[in-house]
């Protein structure tokens, strides 16, 4: 019998925060096309995003993996620590706002900190208590007015109704209204 585990095949999305001097948003800037570039042909990559300011020097890149495995591949690879030295006297990396998530997390995030998303069963419960009351809604409202409708085109309605509606209103609304249950700690008295 073995004893090793699968590896985890669930995407991984991780942020970065670059704190970038004054006056050197062009070089910058410059260095995340080349960068993006070179991770974008790393093996499980799925897109990079990069957050600019309005104000400020602090920039973001979104990084979407794969899996865990092959996000820490880039992140222990040669390609990525040339990429680092080019950016030295440019910008430098907070690393204490590093952020990484698989799945739902990013509905439970609590913005401007590095808490730890609650555990997945409380995610699921809290995702059920937002999903099915609207879910019947919809069945209830919705869905008989297109029973005449193409398969395609009924099976469209339900996931463009209820999908923005949990990201945007829902589920941020959830996730403040269940905040202490959520991110609760199991040492508190």
């Amino acid at each position: 019998m073995s004893t090793t585990q699968a590896p985890c095949t669930e995407p991984v999305t991780t942020v970065f925060t670059w704190q970038v001097r004054p006056g050197r948003e062009a070089d910058f800037e410059e260095w995340t096309r080349g960068v993006t570039d070179s991770v974008s042909r790393f093996p499980g990559n799925r897109g990079v995003s990069w957050l600019r300011p309005d104000r400020g020097h602090r920039f973001h890149a979104v990084l979407h993996f794969t899996d865990p495995q092959r996000l820490t591949a880039w992140l222990t690879s040669p390609e990525r620590a040339e990429w680092h030295a080019r950016i030295d006297g440019i910008a430098t990396e907070v690393s204490s706002e590093r952020q990484s998530t698989t799945g739902l997390e990013g509905w439970f995030r609590l913005p401007g900190t590095t808490v730890q998303a609650p555990p997945r069963w409380k995610m699921v419960l809290a995702t059920f208590l937002g999903a099915y009351p609207l879910t019947f809604l919809i069945q209830w409202l919705v869905t008989p007015s297109t029973t005449a409708w193409p398969l395609p085109l009924r099976a469209a309605v339900f996931p463009c109704v209820l999908l923005p509606l949990l990201t945007y209103v829902i589920m941020p609304t959830l996730s403040r209204v269940l905040r202490l249950w959520l991110y609760e700690t199991p040492d508190r008295t």
